[in-house]
């Protein structure tokens, strides 16, 4: 059953190991079983934490950093990447804007701004990049996109012909939408939108009513950016044309999909099937027989857009008796529901009662002993 192609294809396990450390522990412990047979190592993401460093890996790019505007206004170092084929970046909104960035006490959505994003996409366009994958999760903002507007030269004006400040508490303030200033380049380069969120921008299932309390806003709090975002969102319809308010995925990142629609060429699309197509998933998986993919925790939530799902859905398209295996470092509720969706099983890495710290140490070794024992039994 193994002696054909084996395709490795996990996603990153959170805190521990990286896609394609994952994929090299997983061919550690499969070499030992099967020195020569043929491997295809996929280092695979979903849109949020880890996107950068996986496709920059799948597809043998550049892994970039620079100080950029964090959501505080302070100076923080952002990673984000050039894919192989060069005229592709990738960013995760998180490493200039997101919650990593604060903490308990300073978070503020009335104050934190997508910024510092919006310089990373300027680095982007000023390197020649024509195509940005963007991934929205994590987000310490709500300020529906607009600092990032700013860092890519849309003057957002008050009443009285001044720049408007940063947050989302400023945005009741905006009265007008100037382009005059955008950098020329903008209009060439077009952006994948990596999000699973179908929330609207404004409503109660949108961006501040959802996601508002969990960056720290407080029951006025939510009053006040509710109201800024739908008075934005009227602005930009004034001032741009473009209507944001009711888009499903609008209400991402705290606004920033709104944002993007607004003031760039986007389009929303899953997550994971961006890092899928864009991996080279479908041609490197013709003449596998025995995917393994994993992530660091599973249950029944993995269904619902998660790596290992996605990768287990496309290599049934392509080859409907190839058996997919997910290795991940926890198994968590209601596993069986992912049995019909295309992965055939799971195993859990842990070699009995550990620690956090423990699990984490090992990790690499954990994912080598388990693939091995796998190998073994399929022969």
């Amino acid at each position: 059953m193994c002696d054909e192609k084996i395709l490795l294809a996990p996603d990153s396990y959170k805190g521990s190991l990286t896609a394609l450390e994952v994929c090299q522990a997983m061919e550690t412990g499969i070499r030992r079983v099967l020195p020569e047979v043929e491997l295809v190592q996929l280092p695979m993401a979903d849109g949020g934490e880890g996107t950068v460093q996986s496709l920059v890996d799948a597809t043998k790019g550049k892994l970039l950093k620079a100080e950029v505007t964090g959501p505080l206004g302070e100076a923080v170092e952002a990673h984000f990447g050039i894919l192989g084929d060069g005229v592709t970046g990738v960013i995760e909104m998180a490493e200039a804007s997101g919650l990593n960035h604060v903490n308990s006490v300073t978070q503020n959505p009335l104050v934190t701004t997508t910024y510092g994003t919006g310089e990373l996409i300027k680095l982007l366009i000023e390197a020649g990049i024509t195509k940005i994958i963007l991934g929205l999760g994590g987000s310490a903002t709500n300020d529906g996109g607009a600092g990032m507007a700013q860092a890519l030269g849309y003057e957002l004006i008050d009443f009285n012909g001044s720049v408007i400040g940063f947050g989302g508490g400023a945005l009741d303030k905006l009265d007008n939408i100037l382009t005059e200033k955008v950098h020329p380049k903008l209009k060439d380069v077009s952006f994948i939108v990596a999000s699973d969120v179908t929330n609207p921008l404004c409503g109660p299932n949108g961006a501040t009513s959802v996601f508002g309390p969990q960056k720290g806003a407080s029951l006025e709090d939510v009053d006040i950016l509710e109201a800024n975002l739908k008075h934005y969102s009227r602005v930009i319809e004034r001032s741009l044309g473009h209507e944001v308010m009711d888009i499903p995925g609008s209400g991402a990142a705290g606004g920033l999909g709104a944002g993007l629609l607004a003031f760039t060429q986007a389009e929303m699309k899953r997550g994971i099937d961006i890092v899928l197509e864009y991996s080279g998933f479908k041609e490197k998986a013709k003449g596998v027989d025995v995917c393994f993919t994993g992530e660091g925790a599973m249950d029944f939530q993995t269904k619902f857009g998660k790596t290992p799902h996605g990768v287990a859905k496309a290599m049934k398209e392509i080859n409907p008796d190839a058996k997919v295996i997910a290795v991940v470092g926890k198994v968590g509720e209601d596993i069986e529901e992912l049995y019909p969706e295309g992965i055939d099983a799971v195993f859990p890495t842990a070699a009995g009662a550990s620690s956090l710290e423990e699990l984490i140490e090992k990790a690499s070794e954990n994912v080598s002993r388990t693939v091995e024992n796998i190998v073994r039994v399929m022969g």
